[in-house]
């Protein structure tokens, strides 16, 4: 099972603040770093000291790491147009050597899109465009002088495109697709990604939804084992009972309610979580990190949760 760090940064997160995880998650071993992509601050609280734009960040983390992957969990469609995004992550797959992961969703939160200005059409179109979106950004990726790119969408009309940049990595850096419905978050994985992400699930309906990812890829004409699962999932984990609910408090949540939702507890109770998220299927979770400022935290999780499931 590969661990991976997940960010929130639109809850109040400094440049410096994510290259200190980032920087201490390489020291420590874990496979990768993600951030969300949101500009919004979720829930109450001081917004500040503000958002961070994404892929601006693995740009910066892009130079300022050697071997931990970098990516987002999920990029939000409605923000970038697919042929710059295309330009944009092929560009810091260079600047990284090659260690560059695109999750790619359609977007949900509309009260972000109306704080900044960013048209927010209703979800079937924003599927649609998602779909258009995976299309294009692959296409570019294959594309050459020889072979232009050209697509005549819906939403998107691109001509005698050279795909250029490419990425260091061939054919392509790894896309992830993520979602929790059973219908149309699996049919576009099967079709576009290397990754089928869900967010948050209990433990009954992550292991359900494996059979909707197996069924969308026997329809795409995939074999369902190419399609790699993962799981997002809060993490609080303390030495003792009174370091979790130390932890819990800091992030306004309850250690039972985390035990229940996530991965909480002593070391021993967050391996045996993410053991039974195995079990059913998991190759990948994303451990979300929710107190970027409790570097000890991470430290504990990569001394005593992580070498038990690397």
């Amino acid at each position: 099972m590969r661990l991976r760090i997940f960010t929130e940064p639109q809850q109040g997160a400094t440049y410096d603040q994510l290259a200190a995880v980032a920087t201490a998650a390489e020291q420590l071993g874990f496979d990768a770093f993600f951030r969300s992509d949101h500009y919004l601050r979720m829930g109450g609280g001081d917004p500040g000291p503000g958002p961070t734009d994404a892929w601006t960040t693995l740009a910066a983390l892009a130079r300022d790491t050697s071997r931990i992957r970098l990516g987002t969990l999920l990029s939000c469609g409605t923000f970038r147009l697919p042929g710059p995004l295309a330009v944009t992550v092929a560009q810091v797959d260079q600047m990284s050597g090659g260690r560059v992961e695109l999750g790619l969703g359609a977007g949900w939160f509309e009260d972000e899109h109306r704080a900044y200005g960013i048209p927010f059409p209703p979800t079937a179109e924003r599927f649609e465009r998602l779909e258009e979106q995976l299309a294009i950004v692959t296409g570019l990726w294959a594309a050459s002088a020889e072979r232009p790119f050209e697509h005549r969408g819906a939403h998107y009309t691109l001509t005698a495109n050279p795909g250029l940049p490419k990425p260091a990595q061939q054919p392509r850096p790894p896309i992830i697709v993520g979602g929790s419905g059973p219908r149309r978050t699996p049919a576009l994985a099967a079709r576009f990604a290397d990754e089928l992400n869900m967010p948050f699930p209990p433990l009954e309906r992550f292991i359900e939804r494996q059979g909707d990812a197996d069924r969308a890829c026997e329809a795409a004409g995939r074999d369902p084992s190419t399609l790699r699962r993962s799981v997002a999932l809060v993490v609080c984990c303390g030495e003792d009972e009174a370091a979790v609910a130390r932890r819990a408090a800091a992030i306004g949540r309850e250690p039972d309610e985390l035990r229940a939702n996530g991965a909480a507890g002593t070391p021993d109770e967050v391996v045996d979580r993410l053991g039974e998220f195995a079990e059913g299927g998991a190759a990948v979770v994303y451990l979300q990190l929710l107190d970027l400022g409790d570097l000890d935290h991470l430290r504990l999780l990569g001394e005593q949760v992580l070498p038990a499931l690397g």
